[in-house]
């Protein structure tokens, strides 16, 4: 995979964020890189266009050329005039909301698979709050279920700052043990896919649970997945 995947824990687009999302700009190599914001999880919310815009006014700040992809439906996911956009781009960033509906709207989209085909060249593919549960192999939002393993054997519990460490650790024993790493990411915190491993960007702290401990890493650190 040639492209980055970044994991945002939330607080997407605030100022907390500016610093982070300057690296993932950094990241493209491009003087002016082309951002897609993706308001999609906050399309039942009746706030895409609001999201949209804090998203685009945040990269355009930091020098990018950003646009938002105002994909809200599955319909829309599956629009070939919209979904192609992503071939142009060079970060795609899914912002928080309903991780339910966005998980259904993207399952088995034209939009997936685009992001998916750019995963293979150099896109960056960047998912706050709900845009990062997707991506993992599983994610719990009510219940367990399986999501769109971009990333496999991992999943992503956002705005961890407000959990208990050791009962997240104790939660998740059963669900992860042996098989799966459980991401949890602070707001205003993600961590990005760096060579075989991650590496932590932001303010606060990426917590990695498996097998029942747990270990705590903040920006500039490396980890391992598995």
């Amino acid at each position: 995979m040639a492209g980055k995947i970044a994991l945002v824990g939330g607080d997407e687009f605030q100022v907390s964020c500016r610093q982070m999302d300057n690296e993932l700009v950094n990241a493209t190599g491009h003087v002016q890189p082309r951002v897609l914001i993706v308001p999609t999880a906050t399309a039942q919310e009746g706030r895409p266009v609001l999201q949209a815009t804090h998203g685009v006014q945040q990269f355009e700040t930091l020098g990018a050329d950003a646009q938002p992809l105002m994909i809200l439906s599955s319909e829309e996911a599956d629009d070939k005039s919209l979904a192609s956009q992503v071939d142009k781009a060079d970060i795609v960033y899914f912002a928080g909301g309903n991780p339910a509906y966005l998980l259904e709207v993207l399952r088995g989209s034209l939009l997936l698979r685009k992001v998916q085909e750019g995963l293979e060249r150099n896109l960056i593919v960047a998912g706050s709050s709900a845009g990062a549960m997707v991506m993992g192999e599983r994610m719990r939002f009510r219940q367990w279920t399986d999501a769109l393993s971009i990333v496999p054997g991992v999943v992503v519990l956002p705005h961890h700052e407000r959990a208990s460490k050791n009962e997240t650790a104790r939660d998740l024993r059963h669900e992860t043990t042996g098989r799966l790493t459980a991401l949890g990411i602070d707001g205003a915190t993600g961590c990005v896919s760096d060579g075989d491993g991650w590496r932590v960007l932001g303010e606060g702290e990426v917590t990695v649970y498996r097998d029942g401990e747990w270990s705590t890493h903040r920006q500039g650190e490396h980890f391992e997945i598995g």
